[in-house]
């Protein structure tokens, strides 16, 4: 039986490329090849990168598969010229070995960044999201007025420069150039690329690009918000879908604002057509709400019993009557006492009696709320995820 190739040994440190480029150090392997930092002897030893294409035992068909990707990563990089994407240099062939030259960027991984967090317990704000969001938008806008689909956005290929505070988009290896793609985003439709091995991250491409081949400027949005919710939830995309009927459940695994969930939900609806179509739909919702200032998550009371449905008893009983009136000065507070009382009476639809004291204990700790910030906070005290949904949404029907 015909054995395919393997794979070329590893480019070892002092290596000469080229008779430009001096190897210093693996960065990176994967199925497709590596990528060195090197130095660029004809530019004063400036560091670069060099990504060198070799497939991981495959024959032929492989190797040509290897070679159009190359060509396709070239050609895309070739064109682009912004500030949050590395510089292309150079591409090359040597030794039967094939190479793209980029600009090298001393900086970190978004999922390296989310491992630190992590390590202490921690995640990234929402705060903090919504402003990577704002940051990152350009970029795809950018591309997608070239007709370039990156169609592999993850936090692996998100990278934070050392020192600055602007995210880049990296690899373009499984990028597609779609010569009419503004006829088809004009025609809400998406753009039929032929199906590959490798199309994009299993769990941040979308089902359409997965399945089907077919992409869109919504698909690259779609993957960007998964990227969002692994970034708020610090868990994979896997163990934030219902696995029986693969619907999203990140939103239990995160507290954050209703218009903040709003604008993930439709980045990450499974039916293109009901996805943001363009990066300004995103950044106009963003923007329209400003800057959100996260309220804190009040603790609820100590419960040491349940009765029975809407009975409750707390850890300090009270003689007093149980529908209790606010003790909470109106001046205290910006909301309307006429909307607090009816945020009271809906809560005790769902919780009982207790819920006067739960209006009372969110004011105090949050008397400057905004009407959404309150709802939403009241909203977690009720333990069941429909029936609190269900609260906020009469509230603001």
């Amino acid at each position: 039986m015909h054995q395919p190739p393997l794979a070329k040994p590893e480019i070892a440190s002092g290596t000469l490329i080229d008779n430009r480029y001096i190897i210093q150090k693996l960065l990176g392997q994967g199925g497709l090849g590596r990528t060195y930092l090197a130095f660029d002897t004809r530019r004063f030893n400036e560091p670069c990168v060099l990504k060198e294409f070799a497939p991981i035992g495959t024959g032929e068909s492989g190797l040509e598969k290897c070679r159009d990707l190359f060509k396709r990563e070239a050609k895309i990089l070739h064109q682009l010229e912004h500030p949050q994407i590395p510089r292309f240099l150079a591409c090359f062939e040597d030794d039967g070995r094939l190479f793209l030259v980029q600009e090298f960027v001393d900086g970190k991984t978004y999922s390296r960044l989310l491992g630190e967090r992590q390590s202490q317990g921690q995640t990234f704000s929402e705060n903090e999201v919504i402003e990577w969001l704002k940051k990152l938008l350009p970029i795809l806008e950018y591309i997608h007025q070239h007709n370039i689909i990156h169609r592999d956005i993850s936090p692996d290929n998100i990278m934070l420069p050392n020192g600055k505070d602007l995210p880049l988009l990296i690899d373009f290896g499984v990028g597609k150039q779609i010569t009419g793609l503004n006829e088809t985003r004009n025609s809400n439709q998406a753009s039929f690329v032929g199906k590959m091995s490798l199309v994009g991250k299993v769990g941040y491409a979308p089902r359409e690009q997965i399945s089907l081949g077919l992409c869109s400027p919504s698909s690259d949005l779609y993957a960007l918000g998964v990227t969002a919710v692994v970034l708020l939830t610090g868990r994979d995309p896997c163990m934030l879908m219902n696995q029986s009927s693969l619907e999203w459940e990140w939103h239990l695994y995160t507290n954050i604002s209703d218009t903040f969930a709003q604008v993930l939900h439709k980045m990450l609806a499974d039916t293109p057509e009901k996805r943001y179509q363009t990066t300004k739909q995103v950044k106009t919702d963003l923007e329209s709400f400003g800057q959100y200032q996260q309220v804190p998550i009040v603790p609820p009371p100590t419960i040491l019993a349940y009765p029975a449905a809407n009975s409750y008893t707390t850890a300090q009983p009270s003689n007093e009557p149980q529908e209790k009136t606010l003790s909470l000065p109106v001046s205290q507070t910006s909301l309307a006492i006429e909307f607090i009382e009816r945020c009271q009476q809906e809560l005790a639809y769902y919780i009982g009696p207790m819920a006067s004291l739960i209006v009372e204990e969110v004011l105090e700790r949050n008397p400057h709320a905004s009407p959404y910030e309150f709802v939403e906070l009241l909203g977690r005290e009720i333990g069941d995820l429909s029936a609190s949904i269900e609260f906020k949404e009469h509230l603001f029907s």
